[in-house]
């Protein structure tokens, strides 16, 4: 009976802040800190640094590892462990400190099949001068805009269409139909569409083939 009284849960236990090092690591951090003597508490936190490295010796010895082996000890200790480091003490605020959200890609809501670097390269273009020079620009935007679209939608779209569209993504900046542009034809992007397809249709095929080959004569239960 005295036994279970003396059991103790993990419920029950301080809180590992580093759990990977496990919870004789934790106490000998705690130790270290109550030590009073500075020497002394020196002298732990080098053994304790040491047994640490151990746990990756491959690494032990480089020095951005030996620094991160000190940050932890000091994470470890709550920044409560007063001892010399090699590296400077990277404080508490810092590390709590949260990184920067990321822009996140912004899709242009009625055309997504597009994708985010044609709205990019449109805001490029508009930015450019007009010349030759911009006019090139455009039109390898809406021929690829052309492309998309054949990929993501029908077999075949008019250049009308593309030139509405590019119209809007310019906000009217861009306007190929008043220039009369004419744009690579449907059939060629087509073409090299279905040029690529026996390839992988064949390799398919062939898989396919071998598979069958390879259960005939099996037992099926």
């Amino acid at each position: 009976m005295q036994l279970v009284e003396n059991l103790e849960y993990n419920t029950e236990r301080e809180h590992l802040i580093i759990p990977e090092y496990g919870r004789h690591f934790q106490k000998m951090v705690n130790h270290a800190v109550s030590i009073e003597d500075r020497e002394e508490r020196n002298k732990v936190a080098q053994s304790i640094i040491s047994v640490m490295g151990n746990l990756q010796p491959h690494l032990r010895d480089v020095p951005d590892f030996q620094h991160k082996l000190w940050d932890q000890l000091f994470i470890m200790s709550d920044f409560k462990l007063d001892v010399d480091s090699p590296f400077p003490i990277t404080s508490k605020e810092i590390l709590r400190q949260r990184p920067e959200a990321l822009e996140y890609p912004q899709n242009f809501p009625k055309y997504r099949f597009y994708g985010n670097n044609i709205k990019r390269m449109v805001d490029v273009a508009v930015e450019w001068e007009k010349g030759d020079k911009r006019s090139g620009l455009e039109y390898a935007i809406a021929n690829h805009m052309k492309k998309c679209y054949l990929n993501w939608n029908k077999d075949v779209v008019d250049d009308s269409a593309i030139f509405k569209h590019l119209f809007e993504l310019s906000d009217g900046r861009i306007d190929l139909a008043a220039e009369g542009e004419s744009l690579t034809d449907s059939g060629q992007f087509l073409k090299n569409r279905v040029a690529k397809t026996p390839r992988s249709a064949s390799n398919s095929n062939k898989k396919n083939q071998r598979n069958n080959n390879n259960n005939r004569g099996k037992k099926r239960y």
